[in-house]
């Protein structure tokens, strides 16, 4: 694994940031929380403002029908479903979620058919798992079915720390999730289906003649929020992913480990408030300005230059510009031709001894297989100095 030294150039107090700082503490260091497990993170930046045991595996609960409706929205973003499909309220949906289970349901008659917007609706303002159930049997032909596309679609997406067992997250064992992995699904969610998830910050919903309200407790507390959703085991306590924007900022709240609702409510408030207004945006790089070089071995050009896709920024507590880092991370060096456009690195930025964002980087221009010459000259640098390819 090779670290190349980023290129800053536009702001004089960004010159030492490749280099290592004096440890200096982390952002969000002097906030407390009463939850056990907690993250605060930039929806848009994806930059971490606050962290506390976040990568601990926990019994998801309802944060789970978070992972349901990401493959319901995927679903739909490529025809595979229509919002008039109906799916048929089987026995096993009814009695394990449905008004016999006694836990959250949307109350389905039992052999009827419920078009998926209507259960969508009813996973998400009702937390049913009557619905989630209805769902993942008509789409896949069994929950089992469903779940292992849960599974398949998380690894895809990089929550490498999260498990599923079904599609409702009522316990079962080896289901687990950590908060990180929820932060990143939400804001997945979040900027993949805008238009679906509008869902969220619906205040109630009603079916078979029950009207449910919306669970999150955020929703009524005009401070911007408008989702996502709440949870509880006995054996993690009260949990919530909770999301607010305010002008052009997006905040997303994982908070689990609490031990009411009142007091879920309180602390998922008490964050993002924090997170709002504690932090700066800070404007690193435009969209497609180099960032940094990565060797390529063998090359027609000895380095390719890299770029975001689009502008990078970052949020910083305020007074901790002295506390940035940054690398350019990338497993090489790269082997021709590398193409315009390809993912090859990431631009770590760490604030004190806290990683706080992760960026994505791409080749800015295509580096082709180099001469006898070239090849040469790098291989007497793998034979002087053991720079050997990956």
């Amino acid at each position: 694994m090779i670290a190349a030294v980023a290129v800053f150039r536009r702001f004089a107090w960004l010159a030492g940031l490749a280099l290592l700082c004096a440890a200096g503490p982390a952002p969000g260091q002097d906030y407390q929380t009463r939850a056990r497990q907690a993250i605060l993170v930039d929806a848009d930046t994806g930059t971490v403002l606050f962290a506390k045991d976040e990568k601990a595996q926990i019994p998801p609960a309802s944060l789970a029908k978070l992972m349901t409706m990401e493959l319901v929205f995927r679903a739909l973003a490529e025809k595979k479903a229509s919002l008039t499909d109906s799916y048929l309220v089987s026995e096993f949906a009814w009695r394990t979620g449905g008004a016999p289970s006694g836990t959250a349901t949307m109350f389905a008659a039992l052999k009827s058919s419920v078009a998926l917007e209507n259960l969508i609706r009813g996973v998400i303002v009702q937390a049913a798992n009557d619905a989630c159930i209805i769902i993942a049997e008509g789409m896949a032909g069994s929950e089992g079915a469903f779940v292992d596309k849960m599974n398949e679609r998380a690894r895809e997406l990089g929550l490498a720390d999260s498990r599923f067992v079904n599609s409702t997250g009522l316990p079962a064992a080896d289901q687990v999730v950590s908060v990180r992995d929820l932060a990143k699904l939400a804001r997945h969610i979040i900027t993949t289906y805008p238009e679906r998830f509008a869902y969220y910050a619906e205040p109630e919903f009603s079916w078979n003649n029950i009207t449910q309200q919306n669970r999150n407790p955020l929703l009524k507390m005009g401070m911007g929020a408008d989702g996502m959703v709440t949870g509880w085991t006995k054996e993690s306590g009260f949990a919530i992913v909770g999301t607010a924007r305010r002008n052009d900022r997006r905040l997303v709240a994982v908070l689990a480990g609490l031990t009411s609702e009142s007091e879920r409510a309180e602390e998922a408030r008490k964050i993002l408030d924090w997170g709002f207004r504690s932090f700066e945006k800070i404007h690193l790089f435009d969209a497609g300005e180099t960032v940094g070089e990565a060797s390529v071995y063998g090359g027609a050009k000895p380095g390719v230059a890299l770029a975001g896709k689009s502008g990078i920024d970052i949020y910083l507590p305020i007074g901790f510009r002295d506390k940035l880092r940054a690398r350019v991370v990338y497993t090489g060096p790269l082997k021709p031709p590398v193409k315009a456009g390809d993912k090859v690195a990431t631009l770590k930025v760490w604030v004190g001894e806290e990683l706080s964002q992760e960026t994505d980087l791409f080749a800015a221009e295509t580096v082709l297989k180099g001469g006898i010459r070239r090849q040469a000259t790098d291989a007497a640098k793998e034979l002087l100095f053991g720079w050997i390819p990956f």
